[in-house]
């Protein structure tokens, strides 16, 4: 299994990652009280800074007395809307209401509105080096309105009428002063802005009405011209007198329309009752003549005395006789006076008629003549119109002119806008507040201080844990030598083998003197001693595992070289030139270095690690073995954190990654915490080796006589295993052949004897 693949399979430890927050928490507390300080340091050092406000009210300054006749009687409410206001913020905020307060106040003889003034050395170096601009090119009144803006704020409040003006000042009464003095530049630029309209007012008026005096003389002069011409005469109403003429004729036309069918009506009335012998009782018209009333009532008194007389006397009696012909006598008189009667109606009726006749003729002749006059009355009407709507417009014109005229003279202009709150000389500061400040600078150091070591061990991986279901198993520990190896197993007949001063010399010098002088001084026994050849008679058998071996294994034949003090490879192993070429020619990101021999055999992964960082790669050591055999001689001591103290989460990649003494490798030691402690968390190594990975192009990991089950951790792609010898012994073998057959077939032997580091012969510079 991959790294990459185990990598995947993890999960946060949030209790191991909030945990750092306590195990850091001295750390945490001087950064925040460092921040802190410089807060309260800056804040109690700042220059301070006044704010004072001005508000204005804009609402309409006309009163119910002064208001104009024409004008909306309804002027109490505002006049302005929510633009209107937006409107007024700016022109509060213009240039030209700025310059005036400036000019005023004198701002620009203040340093803390004109940069020039007292300008500091500081400054003229930056503007000498052309860092900073020269302020001198730009003019003293745009240097004065520049600082004025950044300054002012000018604003209309919410759902209100009324526009605040904020200024801020190092001078608390200047503060105060300029917001007012722009207010009353305001209200004055108002005043002189209504005063100026007023007097173009009735400067365009006074010759307007001129001539619309004129106009209207010569259209009401038009107007009676006209009616003179056409003849068109007013009558009663405002109408011609043919109009009305008309209108009386019609009127007396249909009365005597009504008195003439009135008599003809009774007239035949009375014809029909004479006619028929009915009673003339019935008609109002014979009843209402006072000879027919006579005569009724004098018939009335004969039949009481004909009824008196019957009473004693008979019908022919001459008395009775001579009432009855009287009575005779007096019915036909009443007859004959209504038809005197119904005569006088026929004539009331044919005058009435002839009457009508004479009236319809006027009708008709006044007809024609109100038609005329109507038309004539058309061009009237339009000309009356004219002067009207000239008169109209002159009386208008002469009404605003006396208004005009009368503000003019008095200087009377009232502004729709007051100051509702004038600015008072702030007594404390709005900027530093050193509460504020320090508590948000304390607030943010403290989280940013939080976070950083969060985000710390989460990138170290100490705070990773394997996830559930993860693809590998957890290990308990990793394989590493217990002790160091201080005499070899019984050797083979090599065709060179090293004394045992050699293995003398690593075993009592590992500890104190650097690998690179350990390693020369070996090459140089090895190189005194006489090459025996070996007798293959006596020891056949390591020599018969050995070929096996030295097929297996992707060996890289040594180029001849001159020297015969150079050893002969017996097992197909190579020097530590070759091991380094094979790594940079491959692009191997990782290389496993087992040493079955102990910690002699360490020097091996150290010479190669060196040798690939002198040809410009980024390398790093890895050293996990229990002496610190590989790590030490790179740093002359074994006290400085490593491995151990990142697997027990008490350091970080920074803390155990140090620079080696003699080249410009990397080598992370075993570090000083409790292997014990430090093997529970040992599930992290793939973790660890795949950051390694990312930051170097090369990691060589020392992992001292290591089966192949203790190094299947370490693997990944691109990965190098290298079998470090001394001496090609039985144990070596042993160790080629179990690795070999568990499953790392590319097992390559390399032995650091032979090899001669770059500089002083026998000895690496300590570059």
């Amino acid at each position: 299994m991959s790294v990459q693949s185990a990598a995947a399979d993890v999960d946060v430890d949030l209790r191991q990652l909030f945990a750092s927050l306590a195990r850091n928490w001295l750390r945490i507390l001087l950064f925040v009280l460092a921040v802190t300080g410089l807060a309260f340091a800056f804040a109690s050092l700042a220059t301070r800074h006044y704010k004072a406000q001005t508000q204005v009210e804009i609402a309409p300054r006309e009163s119910v007395y002064t208001r104009p006749a024409g004008s909306n009687n309804d002027g109490d409410k505002p006049i302005l809307d929510e633009q209107g206001v937006a409107t007024q913020v700016q022109i509060i905020s213009s240039n030209e209401i700025l310059k005036q307060v400036a000019r005023k106040l004198g701002l620009a003889r203040l340093p803390e509105f004109d940069e020039t003034i007292n300008m500091s050395s500081l400054s003229r170096v930056l503007i000498l080096l052309g860092l900073k601009n020269d302020p001198m090119d730009i003019p003293a009144d745009e240097r004065v309105l520049k600082k004025m803006r950044e300054k002012l704020n000018v604003f209309g409040v919410e759902k209100t009428r009324i526009i605040a003006i904020e200024f801020s000042s190092e001078d608390p009464k200047l503060a105060a002063a300029i917001p007012d003095a722009i207010a009353a530049a305001y209200i004055a630029g108002q005043g002189a802005a209504k005063s100026e309209s007023n007097t173009a007012a009735a400067d365009f008026l006074a010759p307007e009405i001129a001539d619309l005096s004129k106009q209207v003389r010569d259209a009401e002069a038009k107007v009676a011209a006209y009616r003179g011409q056409s003849d068109l005469l007013m009558g009663g109403n405002n109408s011609t007198l043919a109009t009305q003429q008309l209108a009386e004729l019609s009127t007396e036309l249909s009365r005597v329309r009504a008195n003439r069918a009135a008599a003809e009506g009774t007239a035949d009335s009375v014809r029909k009752a004479l006619q028929n012998g009915g009673s003339l009782d019935s008609l109002p018209e014979v009843l209402s003549s006072d000879l027919i009333q006579r005569l009724r009532e004098r018939q009335v008194e004969l039949r009481a005395n004909i009824a008196d007389l019957s009473t004693t006397m008979l019908d022919n009696h001459p008395r009775v006789r001579a009432a009855k012909s009287q009575l005779a006598d007096l019915d036909a008189q009443i007859r004959g006076e209504a038809q005197k009667v119904m005569k006088g109606l026929v004539m009331q009726a044919d005058a009435a008629k002839a009457r009508e006749n004479q009236l319809v003729a006027d009708v008709n002749t006044l007809k024609a003549a109100s038609a005329q006059a109507g038309e004539q009355q058309v061009g009237l009407d339009a000309l009356q119109r004219d002067a009207a709507a000239k008169r109209q417009q002159l009386e208008l014109y002469l009404t605003n002119y006396r208004e005009a005229a009368s503000r003019q003279d008095r200087n009377y202009v009232p502004v729709d806008a007051r100051v509702s709150s004038p600015a008072s000389v702030p007594s404390e500061p709005y900027f530093p507040k050193v509460g504020p400040i320090v508590g948000a600078a304390a607030a943010a150091s403290l989280l940013l201080a939080a976070v950083f070591t969060l985000l710390r061990e989460l990138f170290s991986g100490r705070a990773m844990r394997p996830a559930t279901g993860a693809r590998f198993e957890p290990i308990d520990e990793v394989a590493m030598p217990t002790t160091a190896r201080q005499e070899p197993a019984a050797p083979l007949e090599p065709t060179a083998r090293l004394e045992p001063a050699v293995v003398s010399e690593f075993a009592n010098r590992g500890a104190e003197v650097p690998w690179a002088e350990t390693v020369a001084d070996s090459e140089m026994t090895v190189r005194a001693q006489p090459i025996a050849e070996p007798a293959p008679a006596t020891e056949p058998e390591p020599a018969a595992r050995a070929e096996p071996v030295a097929k297996a294994v992707s060996a890289v034949e040594p180029e001849p070289v001159a020297e015969v003090q150079r050893p002969r490879s017996v097992l197909g192993e190579i020097d530590i030139e070759k091991a380094a070429e094979k790594l940079i020619a491959s692009g191997a990101a990782r290389a496993i270095f087992v040493s079955p021999e102990g910690d002699e055999a360490a020097a091996s992964a150290v010479l190669v690690a060196r040798e690939v960082s002198d040809a410009g790669l980024r390398v790093l050591l890895l050293d996990l073995t229990a002496s610190g055999a590989a790590s030490r001689p790179m740093l002359d001591s074994g006290l400085f954190p490593g491995i151990t103290d990142l697997l027990a989460s008490q350091a970080q990649f920074s803390d155990v990654i140090h620079a080696d003494l003699y080249s410009d490798c990397h080598v992370i030691p075993v570090g000083t915490a409790d292997p014990v402690r430090a093997m529970r968390a040992a599930d992290r190594l793939p973790i660890i080796m795949q950051s390694l990975t990312t930051a170097y192009d090369l990691v060589v990991v020392e992992c001292g006589p290591a089966d192949a089950q203790g190094i299947s951790r370490l693997g990944g792609d691109a990965t190098e295993v290298f079998l470090s010898m001394l001496e090609p012994d039985d144990e070596v073998t042993q160790a080629a052949v179990k690795l070999i057959e568990s499953g790392y077939p590319d097992l390559t032997l390399v032995t650091p004897l032979g090899h001669e580091p770059p500089g002083t012969p026998g000895r690496r510079s300590a570059a």
